[in-house]
Formats: C-alpha cells, sequence, structure tokens
C-alpha cells in the first residue's frame, strides 16, 4: 500500500523512527492480525495496533458490554452497555483510524471454526479470559504454525510472551494442561487492578509491531511477569517441552 499525503501526516512520528520509515508503515499497513477477546487485555491491543495503521484487524469476541467491564476494557464506553463487544469496538476502531479494516467475529471460538478462523491472519493475540478458550488458541496456531503472541493477568499479577512454531516454547511446554474447573476464578469473578491489564496488553500491542517490523527482539523463548505493587518486571528464559502433545506438529519453519 503507497502512502498519501495524510497517511505520511498520520504516521509522522512513527514514520520517523529509524527502523520504521516509509517502507516500514507500508507493511503495517498490508499487515493482518486476529485478535481473541477484546476485553481487558484486547482493548488496549486493538486500539494500538489500529492507530499504528496494521491494515486489516479480526476481532472475535461473542460477549456483550456490561458496567462491571468499563473499569479495564477502555475501547467501550457507558453508550456500549449492551452492546456486542466485537461490533462496539469495530466502530470506536474506525472511528480512531479509518485505515484499518475491522472485521468483527461475533462468534465463540471452537476446534470446529479456529482454523478457518487463523488462516488467513500473519499474527494471533491472546486476549482469552478463560483456559479452554486459551488452550484452543495456542493449539490451533502451534498446528497451523501461526505467530501468537499470549497475555494473562490476575489479581496484581500479569505475564506475556511470543509463541512462534518452530522457534520457541508454547503453552503447553509451560502448563502441560489447563487448571481442573473451579480451581482458578473466571474473569467474572476474579478481582483485578484494571491497569494491570493495560499494562499486559500495550505489553502485547508492541510485540506484533516488533514482529511485522522485524525490530528488536521479540518474547520468543522469554516469559514477562509484572507485579505491579513492587513495580517489578521480570524477563524469564523459558524452553519447549520436547514431551509436550504438541511436539510432533512443532515442525522448524523453513
Amino acid at each position: 500500500m503507497r502512502l498519501d499525503g495524510e497517511k505520511i501526516e498520520r504516521y509522522s512520528r512513527q514514520i520517523l523512527l529509524p527502523e520504521v520509515g516509509g517502507k516500514g508503515q507500508e507493511k503495517l499497513l498490508t499487515a493482518k492480525v486476529l485478535i481473541v477477546g477484546v476485553g481487558g487485555l484486547g482493548s488496549p491491543v486493538a486500539c494500538y495496533l489500529a492507530r499504528a495503521g496494521v491494515g486489516t484487524l479480526g476481532i472475535v469476541d461473542s460477549d456483550t458490554v456490561e458496567l462491571s467491564n468499563l473499569h479495564r476494557q477502555m475501547i467501550y464506553s457507558s453508550d456500549d452497555i449492551g452492546k456486542k463487544k466485537a461490533v462496539a469496538a469495530q466502530n470506536r476502531l474506525q472511528r480512531v483510524n479509518p485505515d484499518v479494516k475491522v472485521v468483527p467475529y461475533v462468534l465463540r471460538l471452537t476446534s470446529e471454526n479456529i482454523m478457518e478462523l487463523i488462516k488467513n491472519y500473519d499474527i494471533v493475540v491472546d486476549g482469552t479470559d478463560n483456559f479452554p478458550t486459551r488452550y484452543l488458541v495456542n493449539d490451533a496456531c502451534v498446528l497451523a504454525k501461526k505467530t501468537l503472541v499470549f497475555g494473562a493477568f490476575f489479581r496484581y499479577e500479569g505475564q506475556a510472551m511470543v509463541i512462534k512454531p518452530g522457534e520457541g516454547p508454547c503453552l503447553r511446554c509451560m502448563f502441560p494442561s489447563p487448571p481442573p474447573p473451579g480451581l482458578v476464578p473466571s474473569c467474572q469473578e476474579a478481582d483485578v487492578l484494571g491497569a494491570l491489564a493495560g499494562v499486559i496488553g500495550l505489553i502485547q500491542a508492541t510485540e506484533p509491531l516488533k514482529l511485522i517490523l522485524e525490530i528488536g527482539g521479540p518474547l520468543v523463548c522469554k516469559l514477562v511477569l509484572f507485579d505491579p505493587p513492587e513495580m517489578s518486571l521480570m524477563k524469564l528464559n523459558v524452553r519447549r517441552d520436547k514431551s509436550s502433545p504438541l511436539s510432533p506438529h512443532w515442525v522448524p519453519m523453513g
């Protein structure tokens, strides 16, 4: 996609970065990113990727905006209560940046539809709020060899990493199976510091930009842990587990 005068002005501060320039901005405008879940994590991811000029954003969410969402899901306002999240998010993002094509998917992911859904996207961002969907997204991305940006938070703790098949571990390498039902509170039940969702979401938003622009070192084989009360951020090395049930599908990319 060629940059016209309006696009150059819109993205001027970004284009001025030596690692971006006009060619980098053109890469962003032709990139396709799928965001699964537009809640506490997916909201800042969607907002910042749209403002950066990522050309196509798919947003998957079957839920409806509720009053209790607003303290951490910054893409919505009180006027959106009762609306489908994917549609409300699309309306907001198109107003923010009409350059971006926003594709809403008002559906619940299943093993029957996920492979078809992710196949047309370059990168998938996990903004889910439950373990079954999180593992479903992880497994599908490994099988389809799609780069996945993982993020999660609970109470005062947050974490993020990049899962790149052929180059580093996936979610099952660290946690082979999800916790039993009822052991961990659901998103509707759990208490959380709203700003923490924003911090982890911004880390997640940064990683697709780095991957598309090929700058810096993405969080492959690295798990970031953030502790707001102590204002500490740790980066841990993680390895692929060759005994993982997905190991036979973990073929190095050529």
